[in-house]
C-alpha cells in the first residue's frame, strides 16, 4: 500500500457523466488527516507515516495516547493509521493531508470492515447449493452433508467450509475509480461500492 487519507462512508447516490450515463457512487467524507509521527529507517526499519483522524475528546483516549498527542502538540485523534511511504522525509509531524491528493479519474484502492451478517448456516455463507427435497431428505434440506471421511484421517481439515460467522472482515477493494473531489467540504466521490456500513471507517490508498 503507498499513502493515502482515512476517511468515513457517507452512503451512496448516483451521479450522471457527460454522455447523461447514471454511475452510482459512493461518498466519502476524507480528511483533514494530520500526521502524529514519521517512521523512518533508521529509526524504525520501515518507512511510514501514522495519520490521525477525527478528533476527540482527550478523556476519552487512554494516558498513553493522551501523554503521546500533549507531547506532540496536537489535537488528539480518535483514529490512527499507518501509510506505507517511500520518501519519509517528504513528510512532517503536524502536517496536514487534505482530499485534494486525490485526482478527478484516477485508480484507488479502498480498505474497509465489511458489515456483519452474524452466524450463518453453509448456503448463505458459502453458496452451496442444498441437498435434494425428495427420496426421503428430513430436515437437511439446507445443510452441509458429511464433513470428512470416517476413520482415516478421523479429523475435519482446516479450512473446510462450515456455518460460522459471516461478515465482520477486513476487505480490500482495488482499482476504484474517483469520479469527483470536493475540497471545500472533503468528500470524494467514488465508483462503485466501498465495504462496510455507513458512517464507518475506510482507508483510501493511491494506487501504487
Amino acid at each position: 500500500m503507498s499513502i493515502g487519507i482515512l476517511g468515513k462512508k457517507i452512503g451512496m447516490t448516483q451521479v450522471f457523466d457527460s454522455e447523461g450515463n447514471a454511475v452510482p457512487v459512493t461518498v466519502v467524507a476524507a480528511g483533514p488527516c494530520t500526521v502524529v509521527a514519521v517512521r523512518t529507517p533508521s529509526k524504525n526499519s520501515y518507512s511510514a507515516v501514522l495519520l490521525g483522524f477525527v478528533h476527540v475528546k482527550p478523556h476519552k483516549l487512554s494516558n498513553p495516547l493522551k501523554v503521546m498527542f500533549e507531547k506532540l502538540n496536537l489535537e488528539p485523534m480518535k483514529f490512527l493509521r499507518e501509510f506505507r511511504v517511500d520518501n519519509p522525509d517528504e513528510y512532517s509531524v503536524g502536517q496536514v493531508i487534505n482530499v485534494d491528493l486525490f485526482t478527478q479519474g484516477e485508480k484507488i484502492n479502498v480498505k474497509g470492515v465489511s458489515k456483519g451478517k452474524g452466524f450463518a448456516g453453509v448456503m448463505k455463507r458459502h453458496h452451496f447449493g442444498g441437498q435434494q427435497f425428495s427420496h426421503g431428505t428430513s430436515v437437511e434440506h439446507r445443510h452441509g452433508g458429511s464433513s470428512g471421511a470416517i476413520s482415516y484421517p478421523g479429523r475435519v481439515f482446516p479450512g473446510k467450509r462450515m456455518p460460522g460467522h459471516m461478515g465482520d472482515d477486513n476487505v480490500t477493494v482495488k482499482n476504484l475509480t474517483v469520479i469527483g473531489v470536493d475540497p471545500e467540504n472533503n468528500l470524494l466521490l467514488i465508483k462503485g461500492a466501498l465495504p462496510g456500513s455507513k458512517n464507518s471507517l475506510v482507508a483510501l490508498y493511491k494506487n501504487a
